[in-house]
């Protein structure tokens, strides 16, 4: 019989799964329909939890969906999409695959952090911090607004709508379980990166710099970075930008720290396969970061700090790591970088085989069955 899921909101995954499906199942067993770009493009209309008109809307455009699909399983109902969807889907009896890729149905505010730089877990019991705290945008009314999405969708209402949360790191997956909800729902599966032919390289051509690859804002740590970067003779990279850009650049005066700005992604695969490592200095609970998985994949040893899920993808042979927000420890660590000969290949070939696409695929279909 044959088995339809729609991906709804799955992106580069979404096209794995696809691909997955058209090496490995036989003609007409199983359907895989991207949401995104079927007739159930009709879901980029609906807009997010209690606010979408009492979900009248999202509704509505839901029953589109399953009339248009005819999905027997969902996978991936995102943050950006209402709740309502998932609702609709138990109450038809179609199973629900939801992808953790933030902590929102944790913290309010996702990330985990009060005023954007502390870590804090107080809403994973207790939502009504969000409120008190003004933890959304320091604004009361955008805290109060987000308080109540928390309260119409509670974690009883969420496990029960869901069959399956699929989470990308152990540390996901114990923060889920601290905060409540049933480990017998939890499903770990790290997230896959391309096809390795798209990394393949000289992975001996490294230059004499060492590279961050991400956003310019507080809690990826770069200032942290830059402090330590500034105390060392090392050429440093800095590709990105954000709400740090023009304070940092203002601020730095050392030549060996440039900042590189925007770069495409062959622009990037250059400048991270060259670099003698990549810095990840994240300064809150990263989930499974796919820069650390783009850079393994280049063959590129990570430096990163110990926090959330990135020490689950660094090993001795891969990398090292740090203690978040401690600058004495990252220099330590950056030199310690400079002075070990890594086997640049060997951690292309492990990393290519750890997250190719036929692997997730291989593993996510059994959580469809």
């Amino acid at each position: 019989m044959n088995q339809t899921i729609s991906l709804i909101g799955c992106g580069n995954m979404g096209s794995a799964l696809i691909s997955g499906a058209a090496k490995n199942t036989s003609p007409g067993s199983i359907i895989l329909s991207d949401a995104d770009n079927s007739k159930a493009v009709a879901l980029a209309g609906v807009i997010g939890g209690v606010l979408a008109k009492d979900n009248r809307e999202a509704a509505m455009k839901g029953d589109f969906i399953f009339l248009a699909v005819k999905p027997d399983q969902m996978k991936n109902v995102l943050e950006e999409i209402s709740p309502v969807i998932a609702q609709m889907a138990h109450e038809r009896g179609i199973k629900t695959v939801w992808t953790l890729h933030d902590y929102k149905l944790l913290c309010p505010r996702y990330d985990c952090l009060r005023g954007g730089k502390e870590i804090c877990e107080l809403c994973f019991t207790d939502k009504k911090q969000a409120f008190k705290n003004r933890c959304v945008k320091n604004s009361r009314l955008a805290s109060l607004i987000a308080y109540w999405e928390a309260m119409k969708w509670t974690k009883e209402k969420l496990e029960k709508y869901t069959d399956v949360f699929i989470c990308p790191s152990q540390f996901m997956a114990s923060k889920m379980i601290q905060g409540g909800f049933d480990r017998n729902k939890m499903v770990i599966l790290p997230y896959f990166f391309i096809n390795p032919e798209e990394t393949k390289r000289n992975y001996c051509d490294k230059e004499n710099y060492y590279c961050y690859i991400g956003r310019l804002s507080n809690e990826k740590g770069i200032e942290t970075l830059i402090d330590a970067a500034q105390q060392l003779p090392f050429h440093l990279k800095i590709v990105g930008e954000g709400s740090l850009s023009e304070k940092l650049q203002q601020s730095v005066k050392k030549d060996h720290i440039e900042f590189t700005g925007y770069h495409t992604w062959s622009e990037i695969k250059e400048i991270v396969g060259k670099a003698r490592f990549m810095v990840i200095p994240s300064e809150w609970y990263e989930n499974y970061p796919l820069s650390v998985i783009e850079a393994l994949c280049l063959g590129t040893p990570v430096l990163g700090a110990n926090i959330g899920g990135i020490p689950e993808m660094i090993n001795d042979h891969n990398g090292a790591l740090f203690e978040s927000r401690n600058i004495e420890d990252l220099k330590a660590k950056i030199e310690q970088m400079f002075s070990v000969n890594f086997e640049y290949a060997q951690i292309a070939q492990i990393s290519q085989n750890n997250f190719s696409e036929e692997k997730y695929y291989q593993e996510i279909i059994k959580i469809y069955h």
